[in-house]
């Protein structure tokens, strides 16, 4: 196998060292890549301080134009990425090429964007004095990626980045950086200006503390875990640098009496089955009003037990393996952790080993009713295939319950009655919400969430502004003396 190497300052560069990547469904060795460290960030960071000055002075006309090239490459290539994702992540081929479609969009809807108005003026108190705002590119951003979608979380940080005039240091995660290789070879082929986009690879504790702690980068984006987030916010206030942070969520999914029990069921095992539950926004708290409790979970168990949970690129498959060994060993602890605590297994619980599934990293969808406030199944995110239901009886309680966490990332609410359902969306603690809906979410619109859920938000109008500094400007129509000294 080649091994794949890190794009520094438009040249392909070796590491250290080198790292072995597996397919988490069989455990086969899928590829090498290179092993980056401090000294790989800090050539990179060179390389992007250089390139900024004229990148920053480039007309958005032909920004956009390299973004729009870079969008067509990804939807020819399309079942290309689709497959190094499920191969690398393990997520069914069908998840895979709408992530491939939606990165495509990305890059699409920014170079659409920069081009538009932007900005504010001001009538001042002085008829004389004209003043106005403008936005300009922060500088250098390090961006440091999750593994859950690997090329479409490099897409929704790089595309709105460096369409702003930025350039970027770009860390993937050491378990799914294949396809951020081959999006890098797309910014090659497409003539990126050499330094504008920097691939280095390596794990979190080298090569992401370098970046979070790097003087010559000025802003740090990082999507993951918030204890890590938490790590780099320390870090980056060593040098006063900007911080992006999309970090974990439990978020509710609450459920009425009113709702057609088999439309509530359906979406309910979309909210945290799909992607194997390996998702911030998943739905991994289930809120069910009491009048319908026993009848809803009965059919949730049975179509859950449904589910086809097979290797990614086996036809017809709708979950796939968690992304590694050690991901599946921590969710089946939390799952051992609520059987402890008094929550209620309906149904899986167990790690998958029937016939080829034994290979992999396989666990069964996991339901536990009766789930209480103070139940680590609540309160911790679990990043998998496992839900946790709870009872409510008033509408009151039911918005207790979904804001009862320290995160706040997203929730969702299913009602016939729409003025019940905006009152409960209008009184969640969260950034992204949904009534009678779970998980669709546009590019135009922004993501990002409350409390321990992060700082910032990606995606949309926001998401550009996130990249950008705001100058205000002044300008005296009528030079002149100002006397205010009288000699």
């Amino acid at each position: 196998m080649t091994e794949k190497l890190m794009y520094i300052g438009g040249e392909w560069v070796k590491g250290a060292g080198t790292r072995e990547v597996f397919n988490p469904a069989d455990g086969t060795k899928i590829g090498i890549v290179t092993d980056g460290t401090a000294e790989d960030v800090k050539k990179a960071v060179a390389a992007a301080r250089a390139a900024f000055p004229a990148w920053a002075g480039t007309s958005v006309t032909a920004r956009a134009a390299l973004l729009l090239k870079i969008a067509d490459r990804i939807e020819e290539l399309a079942e290309e990425f689709a497959a190094i994702d499920t191969a690398d992540n393990g997520k069914p081929l069908r998840d895979s090429l709408g992530d491939a479609t939606d990165s495509a969009a990305c890059f699409r809807y920014y170079a659409g964007l920069i081009d538009k108005p932007s900005g504010q003026t001001y009538l001042t108190p002085d008829p004389e004095n004209f003043a106005m705002t403008v936005r300009e590119p922060i500088g250098v951003v390090g961006q440091i990626a999750p593994w859950n979608y690997p090329l479409m979380m490099a897409a929704w940080k790089i595309a709105p980045c460096i369409a702003a005039g930025n350039t970027t240091v770009f860390k993937p995660s050491t378990l799914t950086a294949l396809s951020s290789v081959r999006l890098f070879e797309l910014f090659d082929e497409v003539g990126l200006p050499a330094g504008v986009a920097n691939l280095v690879l390596g794990s979190g504790a080298t090569v992401g503390q370098e970046i979070a702690e790097n003087p010559g980068v000025d802003k740090v984006v990082f999507t993951g875990g918030t204890d890590t987030g938490r790590q780099i916010m320390k870090t980056a206030a060593e040098t006063i640098k900007g911080v992006g942070l999309e970090l974990g969520g439990k978020s509710p999914c609450v459920i009425f009496d009113d709702v057609d029990t088999d439309i509530g069921v359906d979406w309910a095992l979309f909210a945290i089955f799909c992607n194997q539950g390996e998702v911030c926004s998943a739905g991994s708290r289930l809120i069910l009003q009491d009048t319908i409790y026993d009848e809803f979970l009965e059919k949730l168990a049975a179509r859950a037990e449904k589910i086809k949970v097979a290797r990614g690129d086996e036809p017809g498959s709708e979950m796939g393996p968690l992304v590694s060994e050690e991901h599946m060993n921590s969710v089946l602890a939390h799952i051992e952790t609520a059987k402890s605590q008094g929550a209620r297994l309906i149904t899986g619980g167990y790690r998958l080993t029937d016939g080829e599934l034994a290979k992999g990293w396989f666990v069964a969808p996991t339901i536990f009713a009766d789930c209480t406030p103070d139940m680590a199944i609540v309160q911790k995110e679990v990043f998998g295939p496992v839900l946790a239901v709870q009872k409510f009886h008033t509408e009151d309680e039911a918005i207790e319950l979904a804001n009862g966490t320290d995160f706040g990332l997203a929730a969702g609410v299913f009602s016939n009655d729409i003025a019940r359902a905006m009152r409960v969306v209008r009184a969640f603690r969260a950034g992204i919400t949904w009534v009678n809906s779970y998980h669709p979410t546009f590019t135009q619109a922004p993501w990002g969430g409350y409390k321990q859920s992060g700082i910032g938000r990606e995606l949309g109008t926001y998401g550009l502004e996130e990249y950008t500094e705001v100058k205000q400007i002044n300008i005296n129509l009528a030079p002149g003396r100002v006397d205010w000294f009288e000699n």
